[in-house]
C-alpha cells in the first residue's frame, strides 16, 4: 500500500482516470457497432449517417489517448471502404 500522501493521491487519480477511459472506450465501441450494424443492414444512407456521428467520437478518443491515432485512421478507412462498396453490391 502507498506510504506517502502523494502516492495515495496518485492511486485515487488512477482509479478515476481508469473509469473515465473505460467509459470513453465503451462509447467508442458503441458508435463503431452502430456503423457496422448499418452496413450489415445494407442501407447506405443510414450507414453514412452512422459513420458521420462515429467519426468525431473516434477522433476525440484518439485525442484523449484512449486509442492510437493510426488505429482510428485505419478503422475509419475500413468502415468507409465497406460503406462505399454497398453501392456497387
Amino acid at each position: 500500500m502507498a506510504n506517502t500522501a502523494s502516492a495515495r493521491k496518485r492511486i485515487r487519480q488512477t482509479i478515476v482516470r481508469t473509469a473515465r477511459n473505460a467509459a470513453r472506450k465503451s462509447r467508442l465501441r458503441t458508435f463503431v457497432k452502430k456503423v457496422e450494424e448499418a452496413i450489415a443492414g445494407g442501407d447506405k444512407s443510414v450507414a453514412i449517417a452512422a459513420l458521420r456521428t462515429a467519426q468525431p467520437e473516434m477522433q476525440r478518443a484518439s485525442g484523449k489517448g484512449i486509442i492510437h491515432a493510426n488505429t482510428v485512421a485505419r478503422k475509419l478507412s475500413r468502415l468507409s471502404a465497406r460503406i462505399k462498396a454497398l453501392a456497387s453490391a
